[in-house]
């Protein structure tokens, strides 16, 4: 239903709430934010799917020493990042550039761009089903 109302609104993809109002998830995949170069991700407490590529990156981030919290999130959180990519096994890592029409705040998204030529170079493209 999520990703009916999101295509429906012109948008690609759905953040779903869990019923405290924090965000869970996608509709297929995890989401991460960057904030002050700290990579966070709701909890699998909040609804998250404890997803295969979602440890992927947490794991690729510990082996970057990226500081990682795994926490809950908010609409403002998402709205006030500066960084947002989402994960999923069939995706991997996509990018996010808006959220409801609002420009995030660091285009390039370096952390995001660590990350991804990490999964890249070390992991390889078939890496999730080995």
């Amino acid at each position: 239903m999520a990703r009916i109302e999101a295509n429906t609104a012109g948008a690609d993809e759905a953040v779903v709430l869990n019923q405290q109002g924090f965000i869970a998830e996608g509709t297929a995949d995890n989401i991460f934010i960057v904030k002050d170069e700290c990579l966070m991700t709701p909890p699998v407490t909040d609804g998250a799917l404890d997803g295969i590529t979602r440890g992927i990156v947490l794991e690729i981030a510990s082996n970057l020493s990226i500081k990682v919290r795994e926490c809950s999130l908010t609409v403002y959180d998402l709205y006030t990042a500066d960084e947002c990519f989402l994960t999923g096994t069939g995706a991997e890592l996509i990018p996010v550039s808006e959220v409801a029409g609002r420009q995030l705040n660091t285009p390039p998204a370096p952390l995001f761009k660590k990350v991804a030529a990490y999964f890249a170079d070390e992991l390889g493209k078939d890496a999730l089903f080995h």
